[in-house]
């Protein structure tokens, strides 16, 4: 069997049921290639659209005095000018985690916080009208003191962004697990470094896109848009434009080009838009262009870690604190701080800690606001944890791998469970990083590395040297929507209704010829879902996936959904597969239970193969799909008791969810996977430039269910994971201006840029959902920096160095040849 139009073999299953798991033809590849996919900016719902143009604050931190839109509104063809007066009088803040006193308008109301942020939005006729009516609003402002870094807005004459609060440090909390002080006082040797993690960006081919039409007499709003979810956004929403939940109806596009998490953010957009589409009485679109992506989208949240590790004489690690600083920019922007929290049950990574101290700050700066980003947390931990093995193993003077290995957490622990309260299901976590050693010949590499540098008494000597680095993650999938309730203490969290749980609603359908559609709210944004649930569904109902139809996507009013639903925190293989998967098991219950009296048999001999009823013991007697299907749709009033047709809707929802307990303790996610990587960098010392010679990533993503496109997520997490390791970095001055607005200032990585990587699957079913898989593609996201950053310092010799502060990324040529010329001098 061919594939159309590729000349490649399609897989067919080798035996009934055995769809899952095999690399089949993505069925949403033929249209994308065809240039016939159906993204935001195809979408013309609605006659006479009317285009919008965001002025955006020039100023960090200001007082607004006045604005101006008289000149804008003299021009032909605009429509209205919203202003932050209409935001406010028209609107609510959006709610926040850590209450109202943060407060965040939909635009500045009053007063600017960081550049970029929304001060008035232009409604045109066309875009170019739009556009230059903007330019033509006159904003007078009284400027402030800016805060434009963490260390600035903790310093103790800092400005404040908020004075509601009363500090910078929007929340503070300290989480105690064990008995760290005693573990620490019996250490043999204590690491301690400070860490940063730098600001970056999701840069997606296809930006925001917004349409919102106002309903007045309804008071309704429908937002088309290419959100991604989380679905708890769609309350925000609504609660901000002051309507119920009902009242607020969000569609996505069929495609979206990529996400990685930026594009939930979206939904203060929908509400700007839809408040000026209020104000105007038409529909209004709205395009991000790549300056307004880079400058007043959303970031990575920048954080600072400072960590204390106590270390046995053999390397094993006995206590551990992490006092951590998440600067989320001008507004705690929901979800955030999710980036702070949704690691915190697996705060300790992949090592058998018990005894933890963390400390964990929210601090606002006069920066745009953060919020999702490929991995987010996962970065930012795995970086201070990775870096921390390995100085404890250089100054130990043991193999990295060595002191990794021990204190990995063993397979017969399995399930095992966190000091932080993360219950991690399945793997083996050793069996992971020795094949991941020895695809990298681990041995080997050591041996050429101690041959090149014998005779080579420095760091800084001329030419190339080589290094290696380790990185191991725990990659968790499906994030329990309870644990952002940590930023509140135990006895605050007591007085409020629970917050937990991930869960996913499916709905499926056959239709009188047999043929299958299934619909759920994951918004795919190039994953491939279409495919894998075509596979799923052709398992459970003994159909090719050529007789499914999948219908991904947002449509908030005809499709039923959860306050979890979306696509983020890997959830797609663990609550959204799951579900289709319950959903398509249940249909084929109702077809055997129709097709059995067609057999004169029971439900329960009957098995759905090739198109077919059939029972099981006696093959010969079958009837196919289709003559069921129209039996139970021709004939309503014959089916069997309990069967009220060949349609139903399915929710999974993921045990062991429980919102954190009184101790703190918490288990973030549903289902956490491994992975072992290995860097083999080769630094130039004359230039300080570094290559990555080679890679390899070891995954345990429980079962896989489509292996050519977990490759995939594995190669577009390391894309991320080395653009932030070796490019990417959002630079502000003092004065709050951000100084990347565009590719020439903000580099990201290309194809010809990036290794090809040594990649291999070691799996082990996860027993918390039906299929056995877990989440995949932010792993190599989160382990990369680490990894490339230890390969670095190994060849450097840095880790070595009795230093209080670490290397930084990314490790550009200049910053690296700068810590060559600093570990010189200090050898």
């Amino acid at each position: 069997m061919t594939g159309r139009g590729t000349g490649r073999p399609t897989p067919t299953p080798t035996a009934a049921g055995t769809w899952v798991g095999l690399p089949v033809e993505r069925v949403e590849d033929d249209a994308l290639l065809r240039g016939e996919g159906w993204f935001m900016d195809d979408l013309d719902p609605l006659p006479h659209i009317a285009e919008a143009a965001v002025v955006r604050s020039t100023e960090a931190h200001a007082r607004i005095l006045s604005v101006d839109v008289s000149a804008a509104l003299a021009l032909p063809g605009v429509v209205g000018v919203l202003t932050g007066a209409d935001v406010a009088a028209l609107s609510r803040p959006f709610p926040s985690a850590i209450g109202r006193a943060v407060e965040h308008w939909a635009a500045a109301v009053d007063r600017v916080r960081y550049v970029g942020e929304p001060v008035a939005v232009v409604v045109a006729r066309d875009r170019y009208g739009a556009e230059d009516a903007a330019e033509l609003v006159t904003i007078d402002y009284a400027p402030l003191r800016v805060a434009a870094s963490p260390e600035a807005a903790l310093a103790d004459e800092a400005p404040l962004l908020h004075e509601a609060v009363g500090s910078n440090v929007v929340s503070d909390r300290r989480f105690s697990y064990g008995d760290f002080a005693s573990a620490l006082a019996g250490a043999h040797f204590v690491v301690r470094r400070r860490f940063r993690h730098p600001r970056s960006s999701c840069t997606p081919v296809e930006g925001a896109g917004v349409i919102c039409a106002w309903d007045a007499a309804s008071g309704s709003v429908t937002a088309w848009s290419n959100f991604q979810g989380p679905f708890t956004l769609h309350g925000v929403a609504a609660a901000a434009l002051g309507v119920p939940p009902g009242k607020l109806r969000l569609v996505s596009p069929p495609d979206s080009g990529g996400s990685f998490g930026v594009k939930a953010g979206i939904f203060t957009s929908v509400v700007l838009m839809a408040l000026a589409s209020r104000r105007f009485g038409v529909p209004v679109r709205w395009t991000e262009d790549r300056v307004e992506h880079l400058l007043a989208s959303s970031m990575a949240t920048e954080r600072l870690t400072s960590v204390e590790a106590g270390f046995t004489a053999a390397g094993d690690l006995v206590a551990l604190r992490l006092d951590l600083v998440d600067d989320v920019g001008a507004y705690v922007r929901a979800p955030e701080p999710a980036t702070l929290y949704r690691m915190h049950g697996c705060i300790t990574g992949p090592y058998r800690v018990p005894d933890v101290d963390v400390r964990s700050r929210v601090v606002v700066t006069n920066r745009c606001p953060t919020g999702l980003n490929r991995g987010f947390g996962g970065p930012q931990l795995s970086f201070a944890l990775e870096r921390t093995m390995a100085i404890a193993a250089a100054r130990l003077g043991l193999d990295p791998s060595v002191v990794v290995r021990r204190n990995l957490v063993p397979a017969g622990a399995m399930p095992y469970r966190a000091a932080a309260g993360g219950v991690y299901d399945s793997g083996d976590y050793p069996a992971c990083l020795d094949r991941a050693l020895q695809l990298a010949r681990y041995d080997d590499l050591r041996r050429q590395q101690a041959s090149q540098r014998s005779g080579r008494p420095t760091a800084g000597a001329a030419g190339v040297v080589t290094g290696v680095g380790i990185a191991c993650v725990v990659e968790p999938s499906a994030s329990n929507m309870g644990y952002i309730t940590l930023v509140d203490p135990p006895e605050r969290r007591a007085t409020t209704l629970p917050k937990d749980g991930n869960a996913e609603t499916v709905s499926i359908a056959m239709d009188p010829g047999g043929g299958v559609s299934v619909a759920f709210t994951s918004t795919p944004q190039g994953q491939g879902h279409r495919t894998v649930a075509a596979q799923i569904v052709a398992d459970a109902l003994g159909v090719a996936p050529g007789d499914v139809t999948v219908h991904p996507g947002a449509d908030t009013t005809a499709r039923p959904f959860t306050v979890s639903s979306g696509n983020y925190s890997s959830r797609f293989a663990v609550t959204v597969a799951s579900a289709v998967h319950l959903a398509a098991t249940r249909l084929a219950e109702r077809v055997k239970a129709v097709a059995a009296p067609m057999l004169e048999s029971v439900p329960e001999d009957l098995e759905l193969v090739d198109g077919v009823a059939r029972v099981a013991a006696e093959p010969d007697r079958s009837v196919p799909l289709r003559r069921v299907a129209g039996a139970a749709h021709w004939d309503p009033a014959g089916l069997p008791a309990g069967v009220d047709g060949l349609a139903l809707t399915a929710t999974f929802s993921v045990p062991g969810l429980a919102a954190p307990a009184p101790d703190d303790t918490v288990n973030s996610s549903a289902a956490y996977g491994f992975l072992a990587d290995v860097a083999v960098v080769e630094v130039d010392t004359a230039t300080g430039e570094v290559a990555v010679r080679d890679y390899v990533t070891v995954h345990d993503a429980g079962r896989v269910l489509h292996p050519a496109l977990a490759e995939g997520q594995v190669l577009g997490g390391l894309a991320h994971g080395l653009g932030a390791a070796l490019l990417e970095r959002h630079v502000y001055d003092d004065a709050g201006n951000l100084l990347t607005t565009t590719f020439v200032d903000y580099p990201t990585p290309t194809a010809t840029e990036l290794p090809r990587p040594t990649t291999a699957m070691v799996g082990s079913p996860s027993p918390v959902t039906p299929l056995g898989a877990k989440g995949l593609g932010e792993g190599t996201t989160m382990s990369a920096p680490a990894a490339v950053a230890n390969a670095v310092a190994d060849a450097l010799g840095l880790d070595r160095l009795d230093t209080e502060v670490d290397l930084e990324l990314p490790l550009t040529p200049a910053r690296v040849w700068a810590l060559i010329q600093a570990a010189e001098g200090r050898s």
